[in-house]
């Protein structure tokens, strides 16, 4: 049993035999598109974080090298200590030196150095060896008018050699890829730069732009925009400034990934995490009351995912630490599938809310509002409400024993002769007139006084890990 997913491997026949998502077909339409020869490009892989793009540009790399392509692959945030980023850019370019094309490498490097070397004005170094005091510095320099000029026409010269060292460097380039491209492009992959330190992801990019963008090269920016735009406005000090329209600068074609089938994916994890070790152990399959948790969990999971939209790393997470949870479970345990999956959904995507459940700091009407907020949303068919209604019975249930333990007041009040009087607690999903289906959904746990009895409190101390693991 693992406890967290590994990174898939990749096989270098068959580099998406291992994907569980489908991808490969999103991968064949992208090589179509960077096979094109011209002018070289930036393609952008916009997706959330979470959403398995790192996984996916590896496997498409190691498919366009099986292609003829030479790729290459750049971590930016791997490489964010690095306070140059042209040099960290460079270095990824080293690994194409060869004896027929080292003559080039090393005029390349020459023309890089004068990009990046920072030359004070001798006028200006002047200045500071004459003045201590900045403010004194300042006022010399506004007051010499011949100082002024001299430092004015040594920016100009330096200016001018800069833009020809620039010319100079992307004319070297073009020629050191012409020597290692063959008849395709270079494709160089930069990952994870919506998770550098915001300097530098705005300097990768523009080195990108002004130093780079050159025939025969075609970058690929794996990133989440949302996220790099929080960077670019934070660089730039102000939450107006309009991020996309800075990213077109750079961006010439926005390609996202479509998101997986839900389900497939859900199967996937929980053979990976190898749930079947308890659910079809032969000690849980000896009690009656555990023979349809199995087909509950995976069907509640899939719920659970299309409706609160958790990443597919959040959902890896959410599978790993139920895994771990139910190491902790006698094979005579209830489960509750629904509201066990449920509380695990709160921990890793809204602890805030987990915790007030956790600490007994929230009410009963509104954890049933915020229940229903997240399986509220789209159309639903009555069967599905009917579902969702009675894993939501269940944890009101659940909740108001752990709150008021053997003294729990009654979800629902009746009067002298039986009859339904008032519910103490209502549900926002339940359409139907004075909550009936809501109010079914109760009844329906009263047939089993140990379930209906049973304090919340029974799943969240093996979601805290809190009981011993049971071998």
């Amino acid at each position: 049993m693992f406890i967290r997913h590994n990174d898939l491997v990749i096989s270098k026949d068959d580099p998406f035999a291992s994907c569980q998502l489908g991808r490969k077909k999103y991968a064949d339409i992208l090589t179509q598109i960077v096979d094109e020869p011209g002018n070289g490009f930036v393609l952008a892989i916009n997706n959330e974080w979470g959403t398995g793009k790192t996984t996916f540009v590896k496997m498409w790399q190691q498919q366009l090298q099986n292609n003829g392509f030479t790729t290459l692959y750049f971590n930016a945030w791997e490489n964010d200590f690095e306070r140059n980023p042209l040099a960290a850019i460079m270095s990824e370019l080293k690994v194409l030196r060869a004896k027929k094309n080292e003559e080039i490498y090393r005029s390349l490097l020459e023309k890089g150095a004068k990009l990046t070397k920072h030359i004070l004005p001798a006028a200006a170094k002047a200045l500071v060896k004459q003045y201590v005091n900045i403010d004194e510095i300042v006022d010399a320099v506004v007051s010499s008018t011949e100082a002024a000029a001299e430092i004015l026409e040594n920016e100009i010269d330096e200016y001018a050699a800069r833009k020809k060292s620039l010319l100079d460097f992307r004319a070297d380039l073009e020629k050191f890829l012409e020597t290692t491209k063959g008849e395709k492009p270079v494709i160089f992959i930069i990952d994870e730069l919506d998770r550098c330190r915001p300097n530098y992801a705005v300097e990768v990019l523009e080195h990108m732009k002004h130093f780079f963008a050159v025939n025969g090269i075609i970058f690929v920016l794996s990133i989440d925009k949302v996220q790099l735009g929080h960077a670019i406005r934070g660089v730039y000090g102000s939450e107006q400034l309009n991020a996309d329209e800075y990213l077109r600068r750079f961006i010439d074609l926005e390609y996202s990934i479509p998101e997986p089938d839900t389900k497939q994916f859900v199967h996937y994890l929980f053979q990976y995490f190898a749930f079947d070790q308890f659910f079809k152990s032969n000690q849980r399959l000896r009690y009656s009351e555990a023979s349809d948790e199995r087909e509950a969990f995976l069907t509640f999971a899939v719920t659970l995912f299309e409706k609160g939209k958790p990443t597919l790393r959040q959902q890896e997470k959410m599978f790993a630490h139920a895994r771990i949870s139910l190491k902790s479970f006698s094979y005579g345990n209830y489960l509750f599938p629904s509201v066990f999956l449920f509380l695990i959904f709160l921990r890793i995507l809204n602890n805030d809310l987990y915790q007030k459940v956790n600490k007994k700091e929230i009410k009963l009407q509104d954890l049933s509002d915020r229940f229903s907020q997240i399986f509220g949303i789209g159309d639903i068919s009555e069967y599905k409400v009917r579902g969702f209604l009675y894993v939501q019975a269940q944890l009101l249930n659940m909740y108001n024993n752990y709150i008021f333990g053997h003294y729990a007041k009654h979800l629902v009040i009746r009067n002298n002769d039986g009859e339904v009087e008032a519910l103490t607690v209502r549900s926002e999903l339940d359409k139907s007139e004075n909550n009936i289906l809501f109010t079914e959904m109760i009844f329906a746990l009263d047939s089993d006084s140990d379930k209906k009895s049973t304090s919340l409190e029974h799943l969240l101390l093996k979601i805290e890990l809190l009981n011993p693991v049971i071998t």
